[in-house]
């Protein structure tokens, strides 16, 4: 899942009054004081769970989507539409009960307003996730791991069932994805296309108005099923989703109190809110509250191995790895983001995990060796490589100016190319960018979500490299049926190696979640999948 992008163009004092004017405007249409305001600079392309392939969509669709299990805040699986399950078949059938009380949002496409969530939503819904009309990106979530020939059933209205191919423990994280999400059929069939923009769910809050680019506006569900001791959730009113696209003006915005909420800080306000140390300058302590936690996300530069032509230096395996070598991941972390994250010396899998193993040391920066693999490819100063173009976007010009910096010591001549986030993601799902930037975020929190990249019968996304290995495959597949957790764990550090000596990513640090809110936001807790829970949230 690719990490949603922040904005941070230069603008005049008069553009940001009026932007700022203009969210004022329009939060009038919000009768209730009981609103929680946040704002997602990168807008939100879609509201149809099957298409939540990055953060700021898969944050609107937990406010508005339901699945069979959740997540908690310390990524424990918990009940949802279904409270129970069980585990058969040698690990290859599961079979969900369902709570009989879950409701659709009102909508007009129903005859009656709305109706109860049965096990045949879960059929058609799972289903149109891995249906090619959909063309959905969440596809590979189940193909080829859920049986062929009826990989959903429902036994009756309220259980329901999936048969494996063969065991899958990771299933069950799976299905706390929003790609899972419940949807009636009569919805997607009422609007069509445009159900992009009329989501029914039943999730705590509902669609009120969406204007595209202005304001996304959701409301309490009156009908919602769950329950916090005796109180009905949510506690708020609705939500109100706006979209200032720089992170300046975002940033006044929720000084001023017309945010709630914001998260993550791009490279020009890191120093000016936080110290050399990471923590937030005294001068905001008393403003508002800031938490920092692990990010179960892997920065990284990625290689389209697919391109066979022989004047591309990076076909040669050796400078891959120099790039591997020649980069100092600490340097950057130390000069560009005033030490939030972890460099990524351990692998493509970030710490966070308990697969992570911290003692192994995988990529430390190493110049001479860097120098002796470009060498030893052929290339001197007689000889020298060919020009390499990196892509990235604005948010991440400074990292890649500094990567270009550090290659360069090593007799590597680099060029970056900053493209709109939209742009950039295309050329990596078509192959057109063959040394990008990117960013993975766990799906769920198992390792497995990071290996799935690199797993050769997978497509773009998630395998953006194109990585196609034979003994990869098999030792993830042998991983995938270990019922053993610590022989499963060695088979992931196997994975490790041959990810190390192919080099088809370039991991630079481990991200962590920097989240500020004013101290009357009450029961806003941070995760490591730094996912956006609001049903509980109570405004002071």
């Amino acid at each position: 899942m690719n990490l949603f992008v922040r904005y941070n163009f230069g603008i005049s004092v008069w553009v940001v009054l009026l932007l700022l004017a203009l969210h004022s405007c329009h939060s009038e249409t919000v009768s209730s004081n009981n609103i929680f305001h946040y704002n997602q600079s990168s807008g939100i392309p879609t509201l149809d769970p099957a298409f939540s392939k990055d953060q700021s969509i898969i944050w609107a669709c937990n406010q508005l989507y339901n699945g069979l299990v959740q997540l908690d805040d310390s990524l424990n699986i918990k009940p949802s539409i279904a409270n129970a399950w069980e585990i058969t078949d040698s690990g290859k059938t599961y079979t969900f009960h369902l709570r009989n009380d879950v409701s659709f949002h009102n909508n007009k496409c129903f005859p009656k307003s709305t109706r109860t969530v049965t096990a045949y939503d879960f059929v058609y819904s799972l289903h149109r996730i891995i249906d090619p009309k959909t063309a959905s990106p969440g596809a590979w979530i189940f193909n080829g791991k859920v049986d062929s020939l009826q990989p959903f059933a429902a036994l009756d209205s309220f259980t329901f069932q999936i048969k494996l191919r063969q065991p899958f423990l990771p299933l069950m994280g799976i299905l706390t994805m929003p790609y899972c999400s419940v949807v009636p059929k009569e919805a997607v069939t009422f609007y069509g296309l445009d159900f992009r923009a009329n989501p029914v769910g039943t999730g705590p809050f509902q669609l009120k108005k969406w204007k595209e680019g202005v304001a996304l506006i959701l409301t309490k569900n009156e009908h919602y099923f769950e329950m916090s001791g005796s109180e009905r959730l949510p506690f708020m009113d609705g939500i109100r989703v706006s979209f200032i696209a720089d992170k300046k003006s975002e940033i006044m915005a929720f000084q001023r109190k017309q945010l709630d909420f914001m998260t993550d800080l791009d490279a020009g306000n890191i120093k000016t809110m936080l110290d050399e140390k990471g923590a937030l300058r005294e001068a905001f302590t008393s403003q508002f509250v800031m938490s920092k936690t692990p990010n179960l996300n892997t920065e990284y530069l990625g290689i389209n191995l697919s391109d066979s032509n022989s004047t591309n230096p990076l076909t040669n395996k050796k400078i891959r790895q120099a790039i591997n070598c020649g980069i100092d991941r600490k340097e950057i972390l130390r000069y560009l983001r005033n030490g939030i994250g972890k460099p990524a010396e351990n692998g493509f899998v970030p710490y966070g995990l308990p697969s992570f193993d911290g003692n192994n040391k995988i990529y430390t920066y190493n110049s001479d060796k860097a120098s002796k693999l470009i060498q030893e490819a052929g290339y001197s100063a007689n000889h020298p490589m060919p020009k390499i173009t990196l892509y990235t976007n604005e948010t991440y010009r400074e990292v890649g100016l500094m990567v270009a910096k550090q290659l360069s010591k090593i007799g590597m001549d680099v060029k970056l190319e900053i493209n709109p986030s939209s742009i950039l993601r295309e050329w990596m799902v078509k192959g057109k960018a063959n040394f990008f930037r990117g960013s993975w975020i766990a799906d769920y929190p198992d390792a497995e979500s990071y290996y799935a990249v690199f797993y050769g019968k997978n497509t773009a996304p998630p395998n953006y490299t194109r990585f196609r290995n034979a003994e990869f495959d098999r030792i993830y597949e042998a991983a995938l049926a270990e019922s053993d957790i610590s022989k499963r764990y060695e088979l992931y550090h196997q994975l490790d190696k041959l990810i190390e000596v192919a080099s088809p990513v370039v991991p630079l640090y481990y991200d962590e979640v920097l989240r500020f809110h004013h101290f009357h936001v009450q029961g806003l807790t941070p995760n490591a999948l730094n996912l956006l829970n609001l049903k509980t949230v109570r405004l002071q």
